[in-house]
């Protein structure tokens, strides 16, 4: 059995030699276009490939049931667009701290925390730009400036690090970080819109 979004498929598990061919015929039908597979279940137990190629190992016979889960894109983007609140919490509270810990001239603790926080931007920048190119519309110019803003931050940072001035450091990350990763809470919001107006299309 062959059960895909809840639907039973027409597709039997006979028909294929092993898992991934059944995979690979399931993600070129029609239904799965503009989505993204969440989950598979083998026999009710949560299958993700530990290596390339895994699902090849796993022959059609053993296999009595195979479920398949999904979102759409733009669902999955909804998500993700969600949690970047959290990692926007998470680069505010990092800012602080280092901020704190240069001006109590706790470098090595301050450095320590500084690298995860560049490393966390990075990330979250990274993160905004792909969602722009897929679904920004409406704000894109908003989003487009404070992404040139932070990058452009993040680089005069990285300069400062090397210089190993660290009262500017603590003066770049209080008065122009922390403002830009608050300002980031309203743009999210923008880019929240564009995303759902992508689903009710």
């Amino acid at each position: 059995m062959i059960i895909v979004d809840g639907r039973n498929s027409e597709m039997k598990v006979g028909s294929f030699a092993n898992l991934e061919e059944i995979l690979v015929q399931i993600m070129e039908g029609e239904a799965m276009d503009n989505r993204i597979v969440t989950d598979v279940l083998v026999n009710d137990e949560s299958f993700s490939e530990l290596y390339p190629h895994q699902a090849e190992d796993i022959e059609a016979a053993e296999i009595q049931k195979l479920e398949i889960r999904s979102v759409s894109v733009a669902e999955m983007a909804a998500d993700i667009t969600g949690e970047l609140y959290k990692v926007i919490t998470l680069m505010t509270v990092g800012g602080k701290r280092v901020a704190q810990e240069l001006r109590q001239a706790e470098v090595a603790n301050a450095l320590e925390v500084l690298q995860d926080v560049l490393e966390v931007t990075r990330n979250f920048l990274s993160t905004v730009g792909l969602l722009r190119s897929e679904f920004s519309a409406r704000h894109d110019s908003d989003i487009a400036k404070l992404t040139d803003k932070l990058d452009a931050l993040l680089n005069e940072m990285s300069e400062v690090l090397e210089q190993e001035d660290w009262m500017l450091m603590a003066d770049l990350t209080e008065y122009e970080f922390l403002p830009a990763c608050e300002a980031w809470n309203s743009v999210l919001g923008y880019l929240a819109e564009d995303i759902a107006q992508h689903k009710a299309a």
